[in-house]
């Protein structure tokens, strides 16, 4: 159980640092991505850009 508590940290630390450089490849513009602008917050919840990824990694451990 702490392993994959780890992993998931790990990964969602590494997403995150990475989201400037994503955004710059077009990453989270995409179509089915949500940004939601609720009381002078906005909230983004990046659907596709994680199904994207996703298959992208996917493909790249199967390669491997």
């Amino acid at each position: 159980m702490i392993k994959w508590l780890l992993t998931v940290f790990v990964a969602l630390a590494l997403l995150s640092a990475l989201t400037p450089a994503l955004q710059r490849l077009g990453l989270g513009r995409l179509p089915g991505d949500l940004r939601l602008r609720f009381r002078g917050r906005e909230i983004y919840i990046p659907l596709t850009t994680t199904v994207v990824l996703s298959l992208a990694l996917t493909l790249l451990t199967r390669v491997l």
